[in-house]
């Protein structure tokens, strides 16, 4: 299970606001970096979303020290990192925050689920699951269904 990710933003603060909003989590401060903001859902999962100003990295650490942030100046288009998660907000209302912030947003059928797919400033996707899609997506991972769409494990 993914306890909590971490993305960057053009303008943080609103992305995590619109992420809490979606996830009915809480927005905090985040020290570091900077100007970046935390949203944790308190669930069960201890689910939570870092927010960063864009062009923040993660850079390895040493034998002795932690990985850290630092900022780049370059900013990328679109990344093909992205994450799917369980919301309590029904599609209707991921589509009126989507439509009021000005962010595509569309319904799209994977074949064997449904995502309602939310681009957080146009350029990053995240992949909302409001809680029927969430027990269809449930349903849509159990092993047979898996390798009948995927095949046999490697």
């Amino acid at each position: 299970m993914i306890h909590h990710i971490s993305i960057a933003a053009e303008n943080p603060l609103r992305v995590a606001s619109v992420l809490a909003e979606i996830c009915h989590g809480k927005l905090f401060d985040f020290p570091n970096p900077g100007g970046s903001y935390a949203v944790v859902l308190f669930d069960d999962y201890g689910t939570g979303i870092e927010v960063f100003p864009l062009g923040s990295v993660y850079i390895p650490g040493s034998d002795t020290e932690p990985s850290k942030v630092i900022q780049t100046s370059s900013s990328p288009s679109f990344v093909a990192t992205h994450a799917a998660i369980s919301v309590p907000a029904s599609q209707q209302q991921i589509e009126q925050i989507g439509m009021r912030e000005g962010w595509q947003v569309a319904l799209c059928d994977r074949g064997v689920f449904k995502v309602v797919e939310f681009w957080l400033e146009n350029w990053l996707l995240i992949e909302f699951l409001p809680p029927e899609l969430a027990t269809e997506y449930l349903q849509s991972i159990q092993p047979q269904i898996v390798e009948q769409v995927l095949g046999q494990p490697i």
